[in-house]
């Protein structure tokens, strides 16, 4: 099932009453969860996402994330756990272990037979028919063998008759009776929202080392990470804890200033802290115990080193640093870097980075007005399509009712639901007909507005009702002076005071950063004079953003006529 590209077809938080029915199916399912492992499982607070996709076969499947880690899979009502999962919680399912040369057997979709099996002291495990288990590798503590890390992934049992053996001689000739199914759900990357499936089984370094790194390893690299820890005590985790330490302090202390701010976090990221970083590394946050950049800035925020504030929705800005905190002032900037050359490439990096515009889907989710026309597809209030999955939704209602208009097949027969969901009090005993790009066009109306953004190396962000576009206005000062206004830059990953700085250049006027009037936390930027023709160059040409996303461009002044 997972062995070829999934394909997702959403990926939204889940709601209050989801979360509690998902933690009354994972108490019925797995009866070995404490009371306590259940709510640090599913917890009440923290951000857990339903992430719906199709295998290459098309067979429907739910992954459920928890801070970006998937924890359980749902394939026909059936729930189950990841191989994360099963690391947090060794003892949730019971185990058979095996060898490795079996194990890259297994991978590659064979049976895992009796004479593969390795038998304890104290028996098999006893299980029935279609119990779910897990496969661990031989080396676990136990077996008091370190050199092979214990391996875990789901498996169903075949058959309830499972007889002991005190030695593999006594296993020799038995006919299979489970069979073993690899768990891919070890990566995760959605910000192209894809799932991926590693080369080979992923490894675990014990329960003891547990929370020391999570991080999924290939068995490839177990060689290649025993080498490493071995010149450096720290896990590779906290390595790159290290490094992403060193590099905001060096980007505080050298790159940024009092008048950048507000600043975005993606910006400041990109900008300041990537070339920060040391020849031969790199910065990598999902190999460090915060997973997300957010994550790592509120705990700067949390130890009172900077404030992070969301100026709009869905887009942070770092907008106060306390400068004279004392980690910023006893940080000592690295060996073969200097604070006049960290400025220098500041600047350097500010006139070379090239601007990625981001990704602007439009959404839909189904209203409460919309549920009968869509609930014979299996959605239900609140859920989330395209316009594409829209039009065929719509497409095959009309056909499996047989709505068609057989005389004239470019009508749709109105029918009682599509007269309830479609067509206003007044319209309802006028119009029994409906031309197909009306009934569509009508069907999108009534949908509520959604909108997906994916900006360049980040994840995609689900936000309702439709973006606001970039507003362009021009506004008349005292002793009738015109200034040019720009509003909501930030919305499609522009930095307000670098696209300020870039204007001031170009036109050789006056830029500044002032607060939009009647809002808090919001900024635009104002240059003097009618600056339109350069901001719709720079916009369209030099950031290729759609013309539709910009507001205000027929406000450029009219080139006059030599006479």
């Amino acid at each position: 099932m997972f062995c070829r590209a999934l394909r997702v077809r959403s990926n939204t938080a889940i709601k209050g009453s989801d979360r509690r029915k998902l933690r009354t199916d994972v108490a019925a399912a797995f009866p070995n969860l404490s009371a306590e492992q259940l709510t640090e499982f599913i917890p009440n607070k923290e951000e857990l996402n339903v992430i719906k996709m199709h295998s290459h076969k098309g067979e429907a499947i739910t992954v459920y994330m928890n801070n970006r880690n998937p924890i359980l899979f749902e394939i026909e009502k059936a729930l189950y756990p990841t191989v994360y999962t099963l690391w947090v919680y060794p003892d949730l399912l019971p185990a058979f272990s095996t060898w490795p040369p079996v194990l890259q057997k297994l991978a590659g979709g064979a049976d895992l037979m009796l004479p593969g099996v390795v038998v304890p002291s104290s028996g098999l495990p006893q299980v029935e028919r279609g119990t779910l288990c897990a496969v661990t590798l031989l080396g676990n503590r136990e077996y008091g063998d370190k050199s092979y890390p214990p391996t875990l992934a789901p498996l169903v049992t075949d058959s309830a008759e499972k007889e002991s053996a005190e030695d593999e001689e006594e296993m020799e000739g038995k006919e299979p009776v489970i069979s073993f199914s690899t768990d891919p759900l070890q990566h995760v990357d959605i910000g192209d929202l894809s799932l991926k499936e590693r080369d080979s089984c992923a490894i675990v370094v014990g329960k003891e080392e547990l929370n020391e790194n999570r991080a999924a390893e290939t068995a490839e690299g177990a060689n290649t990470e025993v080498q490493q820890e071995a010149e450096d005590s720290r896990t590779p985790q906290e390595q790159m804890d290290a490094l992403f330490n060193q590099c905001f302090f060096h980007a505080l202390k050298c790159k940024v200033k009092k008048s950048d701010l507000p600043l975005l976090t993606s910006t400041f990221l990109r900008s300041h802290m990537f070339p920060c970083c040391p020849a031969g590394q790199q910065l990598d946050i999902k190999k460090s115990s915060y997973k997300k950049f957010s994550k790592f800035l509120q705990c700067m925020q949390h130890q009172k080193i900077l404030q992070v504030k969301e100026l709009n929705k869905g887009v942070e800005s770092i907008v106060e640093v306390d400068w004279k905190h004392p980690d910023i002032k006893a940080f000592t900037v690295p060996e073969g870097f200097s604070s006049a050359s960290a400025a220098q490439d500041s600047k350097s990096e500010d006139r070379e980075q090239v601007y990625h515009a981001p990704e602007i889907i439009p959404l839909y989710g189904v209203s409460t007005k919309m549920i009968p026309l869509f609930q014979e597809s299996g959605h239900r209030k609140g859920s989330i399509l395209s316009s594409s999955e829209v039009r065929n939704i719509v497409i095959n209602y009309v056909k499996t009712n047989e709505l068609v208009d057989e005389t004239n097949k470019n009508f749709v027969k109105v029918n009682p639901i599509l007269c309830d969901c479609l067509l206003d009090k007044s319209e309802q005993d006028e119009i029994s007909n409906l031309r197909w790009d009306d009934l569509l066009s009508r069907c999108l109306e009534r949908l509520q507005p959604l909108h997906q953004v994916t900006f360049f190396g980040q994840e995609p962000i689900v936000r309702k009702g439709n973006i606001e576009p970039i507003d362009i206005t021009i506004a008349q000062r005292s002793s009738n002076k015109k200034v040019t206004i720009i509003k909501n830059l930030e919305l499609y990953g522009l930095d307000p005071q670098r696209v300020a700085n870039i204007l001031q250049q170009k036109v050789q006027a006056s830029a500044t950063i002032t607060p939009v009037p009647g809002t808090k936390d919001r900024v635009q930027v104002q240059i003097q004079g009618n600056q339109i023709h350069h901001l719709a160059k720079m916009l369209l040409e030099e950031y290729q953003l759609p013309r539709k996303y910009i507001q205000g461009l027929e406000k450029a002044p009219k080139l006059g006529r030599k006479k």
